[in-house]
């Protein structure tokens, strides 16, 4: 591909996928127990042992886990939550005693894959519970709901007298809407579904903190930035020391889309310094501005097209859309999807039930029953979004004969790396060889095609970094949850240079509106990728 400026991005993009790959310090250890008992010394066919037979339980609930959350994920009603949280609080719970009996065999001499296995199953529990059946059933209790509101939330434009939009609905509401006012109420209707999230999402740090504790580790966000093969502290050093270098383009980015925004909304809604309103920025988090480019004054070379409106005037369905993903791949010489995978994912929200509609990946069974999941709307946005799925899809198929334990990415920021440059990949080149268009725009086209991705991989990364920043805060105690909110927009408005349409209360929980606040999964592996899961939901990214 023979974009100029393109290479710079992909360079970038693959340089930070890579950062953490090279072998640094260990990651943080628990202290030794002291119980006064003089223990056996391990031996390394007792620790291989060990490891084989935690790996084969932890897979059979993994997949169990898996399967549950598949259903209710897709299925949102009372029963499939607590079908999730049983499933999710066995696995839980075993995968706390299996990284607690691990420590057992520190500073043990193993080979380096079994030691390697080792350091796994220490990190295994992504979100522990303790040790306690009460607190592992409450916290897996409290996941499942957070989950399921976020999924079955719901904008409601006149009260209920009308039909009621739900996330897709109101995204794409703020993609395409210019009426200010409109946006606005767009904006606080969606972000009132995290209010009722407060107190339990509350209880669940301090759950998932005594489980930690009890590992070892000062919090979970502590144990969350231990998978990267560095001291937490440092990798959380490390992400500073690569926002301050990308600050100045993003920087100037923030400061041209605010003029443009300014020429369209006035100087009463826009000012001319300082942050942008959230609501303004076509999407739904304002995490990626690639919805407001229409707006951008930049020129707009020959042969420029709207990918949006040549899938639609083609009439591509959603699993035409699916399919030139797939074809991607094969034509790179991988074997099709299989059959399930057509049969069991979804495509389209369905209309006679509840789903989370954020798009995620699955390999349900750590084999071949690969799945994707997402509300598909016909628009350039959705059709790299697929490919972006897929590259994880292909990515789990490659790994699935590795023993259980390294059945993932070294980090969850390489399958983003992954999942982010086949989504590079869609260029114009490539559009034109699938015949999508007709003429590929000349090189004085690059300033045009680069800001595009800038609208949508550039104004990410505060995003992306903010919200892990603001959860290890949170964990760490550093915010009481009387400042949850208050802290939530002071992280936006110092990384991220926006501020709400309204202002903001403690009565709000403005980071419930958010997928990954939602949960329980970590946007640290979008950041480091300039990307939109440090755990994942078992089966998917």
């Amino acid at each position: 591909m023979k974009r100029k400026g393109m290479k710079l991005l992909t360079f970038f993009v693959c340089a930070l996928a890579g950062l953490f790959f090279a072998e640094a310090a260990t990651a943080q250890k628990p202290p030794a127990a002291k119980d006064g008992v003089k223990k056996a010394v391990p031996t390394a066919a007792e620790a291989q042992k060990f490891i084989e037979d935690a790996e084969k339980e932890l897979f059979a609930l993994g997949v169990r886990a898996s399967r549950a959350g598949w259903v209710q994920e897709n299925f949102i009603t009372d029963d499939t939550e607590e079908m999730a949280a049983e499933a999710n609080e066995v696995l839980n719970t075993e995968s706390t005693k299996y990284a607690k009996e691990a420590h057992r065999f520190d500073g043990l001499k193993l080979l380096p894959e079994l030691g390697r296995k080792r350091l796994l199953l220490e990190l295994a529990s992504g979100f522990p519970a303790p040790d306690d059946p009460k607190a592992q059933k409450e916290l897996a209790q409290i996941l499942a709901s957070l989950d399921g509101d976020y999924g079955k939330g719901k904008w409601c434009p006149e009260g209920g007298k009308e039909k009621c939009l739900d996330v897709t609905a109101v995204e794409k509401l703020m993609a395409e809407s210019r009426d200010p006012a409109e946006l606005k109420r767009a904006w606080i209707g969606w972000h009132a579904i995290g209010a009722p999230m407060r107190q339990r999402y509350a209880r669940m740090v301090e759950l998932g903190n005594a489980g930690a504790r009890e590992l070892g580790y000062t919090d979970v966000g502590a144990l969350w930035r231990s998978n990267y093969d560095m001291p937490p502290n440092a990798f959380a050093k490390e992400e500073d020391r690569l926002w301050e270098q990308l600050k100045p383009l993003y920087l100037s980015l923030h400061a041209y889309v605010r003029g443009q925004l300014r020429k369209k909304y006035g100087k009463d809604l826009v000012p001319e310094n300082g942050p942008i309103p959230a609501h303004l920025l076509g999407n739904i988090w304002s995490q990626e501005w690639n919805n407001v480019y229409a707006l951008m004054d930049s020129p707009k070379p020959p042969q420029s097209y709207d990918l949006t409106k040549i899938l639609q005037e083609r009439k591509t369905d959603v699993r035409g859309m699916v399919k030139y993903g797939e074809n991607f791949f094969v034509s790179l010489g991988f074997a099709p999807l299989p059959k399930t995978f057509w049969e069991r994912s979804l495509f389209t929200k369905p209309a006679d039930r509840e789903v989370v509609c954020h798009a995620s990946a699955w390999d349900v069974d750590s084999k071949e029953d690969l799945r994707i999941k997402m509300c598909i709307q016909i628009r350039e946005e959705d059709f790299r979004t697929i490919h972006h799925e897929l590259g994880h899809n292909f990515y789990q198929r490659a790994y699935m004969t590795q023993p259980p334990l390294f059945q993932n990415s070294a980090n969850d920021g390489f399958h983003e790396a992954v999942g982010d440059t086949i989504a590079l990949s869609v260029t114009p080149e490539y559009l034109k060889k699938i015949e999508l268009i007709d003429a590929v725009p000349p090189d004085s086209g690059d300033i045009d095609y680069l800001l595009q991705q800038a609208l949508e991989k550039v104004a990410f990364l505060p995003f992306g970094l903010l919200v892990d920043k603001w959860r290890w805060e949170v964990f760490a105690g550093q915010v009481k949850p009387g400042d949850y909110n208050k802290e939530w927009w002071e992280l936006r408005k110092k990384y991220q240079g926006i501020a709400p349409p309204v202002e903001r209360a403690e009565a709000d929980f403005d980071p419930g509106a958010t997928r990954n606040c939602a949960g329980r999964r970590g946007f640290t592996g979008h950041c480091i990728v300039a990307r939109s899961t440090g755990t994942r939901r078992p089966g998917s990214v």
